[in-house]
């Protein structure tokens, strides 16, 4: 016997869960991609991208991975022997800066480690010393997914002007955009990157990136035909929007994705997501009095409200998760990037996202500990419905 059968719960850091509206408007047949309602919705996308980036600059759509619009990013506004910065707070700063040494540039990197955010003393310090001008883009991550950790990119900005250095700065924000807040435009990002399948809740396979008038005019030697923003920013047909063939029904989810999000509002979407956070968070405290359970960011101000990185001992993460997949239809993330990997696993809470589907997780973990014997303290749920209960 076992209590998994029925709708499963995806509670991975992305892809996240799609709404059914989100399904429904993919279900369809290809449509004309050579005049009429695709091209009107492609076009009604980009003013609506910007919204949620919080940016009046421009966006390019790729057919790819959060992957993809790395490499998009890197090769439009640098060159090959140019020096990158990377701030690595986590597995995905690093392997940004992996993609930068692979195109040919040189890698500058401070690493802090899987539990805290950037040092910006440490940053000044580093950019105070690059008279030459060196560096040409400081690279950062706004959530870690892999740590959960949440950088403060607004105070990364004003320490590069307080030295008065000229780098591009170049935000990753696939983990957290629609769901920890961002403003590209207030808090000086130069390009910014992210992908559909997190907070904006459509199938993995579409990114973008999003870049200003200063990036645009550092253009670089790597830049192909392919990653050239600027064709699929300001095309003169269709189809240099996506050099090529549409993402038809990608496009379509994401047209629906957006409405959903705007219908609720994009500070209601934060606030919400701060909620959830808080409820999770609550139960963690609860868990971690007695037993090997701990966040991995102490800090609740450096936490992401869009996914949470729980180290629990080996094997206990892997066992867990397990347990809690085959029993009970819950799915949580692995320990990406930590070392062993099966002492950690991750929640994702992020997108379409509600009070009983977190009050679950919480649930079906409780009782997974319990199920295994992992020692923890009591009273999780009570907290966490109690952080519900006050909203």
């Amino acid at each position: 016997m076992s209590l998994s059968n029925g709708r499963a719960y995806l509670a991975i850091p992305g892809p996240s869960v799609m709404p059914d509206a989100v399904l429904q408007a993919m279900h369809r047949a290809s449509p004309n991609i050579y005049e009429g309602e695709l091209h009107d919705l492609t076009a009604s996308l980009i003013p609506d991208l910007k919204k949620v980036a919080m940016t009046d600059q421009n966006v390019a759509i790729y057919i790819g991975n959060g992957h993809a619009a790395w490499e998009a990013a890197l090769a439009n506004v640098l060159s090959r022997s140019d020096t990158v910065l990377v701030l690595a707070t986590g597995r995905f700063c690093i392997g940004w800066g992996e993609m930068a040494a692979g195109l040919g540039m040189k890698v500058e990197t401070i690493d802090y480690g899987a539990q805290a955010p950037i040092d910006l003393a440490l940053v000044e310090q580093h950019l105070a010393a690059d008279k030459e001008g060196r560096i040409k883009a400081v690279l950062a991550v706004h959530v870690d997914t892999s740590t959960s950790v949440k950088n403060d990119i607004a105070g990364l900005r004003a320490t590069m002007d307080k030295v008065g250095h000229p780098a591009l700065l170049m935000a990753d924000c696939i983990a957290s955009l629609g769901c920890d807040r961002f403003e590209m435009d207030a808090w000086g990002v130069d390009v910014m990157v992210s992908g559909c399948q997190k907070g904006l809740m459509t199938p993995a396979g579409v990114s973008f990136v999003w870049y200003n008038a200063k990036a645009d005019a550092a253009r670089g030697d790597c830049v192909t035909t392919y990653w050239d923003w600027r064709p699929r920013t300001d095309p003169d047909i269709y189809f240099q929007y996506f050099d090529g063939t549409a993402p038809t029904h990608h496009l379509f989810g994401l047209r629906k994705a957006l409405d959903i999000m705007f219908e609720e509002g994009l500070d209601a979407i934060f606030a919400r997501h701060e909620v959830l956070a808080h409820t999770i968070w609550a139960a963690f405290d609860c868990w971690s009095a007695k037993g090997p359970m701990k966040l991995n960011i102490v800090d609740p101000a450096c936490r992401s409200h869009a996914v949470t990185s729980v180290e629990i001992g080996s094997p206990h993460g892997d066992a867990l998760r397990y347990w809690c997949e085959h029993t009970c239809g819950l799915t949580l993330g692995i320990g990406l990037g930590r070392d062993p990997a099966d002492a950690y696993f991750r929640i994702g809470h992020m997108g379409h996202v509600n009070a009983h589907m977190i009050m679950g997780v919480l649930g079906t973990i409780d009782a997974g500990l319990k199920a295994l014997d992992i020692p923890h303290g009591s009273g999780a749920l009570e907290a966490a419905a109690g952080v519900i209960a006050r909203g």
